[in-house]
């Protein structure tokens, strides 16, 4: 792995366990929990009883733990790192299967909805893991897709070159990450705006495999 990545990676590690320090778990669970019921709302998307899920760059918290009768899997190259913190255990989610690898590398089955949520400018080979995801789409299935999205064509450029922003290896904007899903089969059903700043938007993007 490239050093530009692991630096990206622990990084990523040390922001988790600042952000947590001063949080109960119990309450931090409950707060989540309720954060992504209003973002599946916000984005108009519903996920049935039966579907299969993948939860990409999972995180400790991220969105299997909203569906807890689901089949899912959670992709996270962190994954034994957050079984250290007090937040996170592998064993509290019987119904997933937890891949403690970066996307490029992770075996991943097809599923019905692909969750990659505030997590594909993290990866180290942006094209493979965004294949990686999109192939694991079945035909038919939903793609939800969020970005960091730049604002600002000159200054993409320049934390391009620099990079002003370590955590996040990539840097694009909106137009640029809807392609790569166009190219690769799907169609945008929705863009929503989860967040405004001044640099960057935060993104969804819902996509349908054609």
């Amino acid at each position: 792995m490239g050093l530009k990545w692991k630096i990206a990676q622990s990084l990523e590690i040390k922001w988790w366990q600042r952000y947590l320090k001063t949080k109960s778990p119990k309450e931090y669970f409950a707060w989540k929990d309720n954060y992504w019921k209003e973002f599946l709302q916000k984005i108009n998307v519903k996920v049935g009883a039966s579907d299969s899920i993948l939860d990409a760059g999972c995180g400790p918290a991220g969105i299997f733990i909203h569906f807890p009768k689901n089949e899912v899997v959670a992709v996270d190259p962190l994954l034994d790192q957050y079984d250290a913190l007090p937040h996170f255990s592998k064993e509290n989610y019987s119904n997933v299967n937890f891949i403690a690898k970066p996307l490029e590398q992770a075996t991943i089955p097809e599923v019905d909805f692909v969750f990659c949520l505030n997590a594909i400018n993290h990866v180290e080979d942006l094209a493979v893991s965004m294949d990686k995801i999109c192939d694991a789409v079945k035909a038919g299935g939903t793609m939800i897709l969020s970005i960091d999205a730049h604002n600002w064509k000159g200054l993409k450029h320049i934390f391009r070159a620099l990079p002003g922003d370590a955590l996040h290896p990539h840097q694009y904007d909106k137009s640029e990450y809807s392609k790569m899903l166009e190219n690769r089969g799907f169609t945008i059903t929705n863009e929503v705006l989860i967040k405004s700043e001044f640099i960057f938007d935060y993104w969804a993007l819902v996509a349908r495999k054609v």
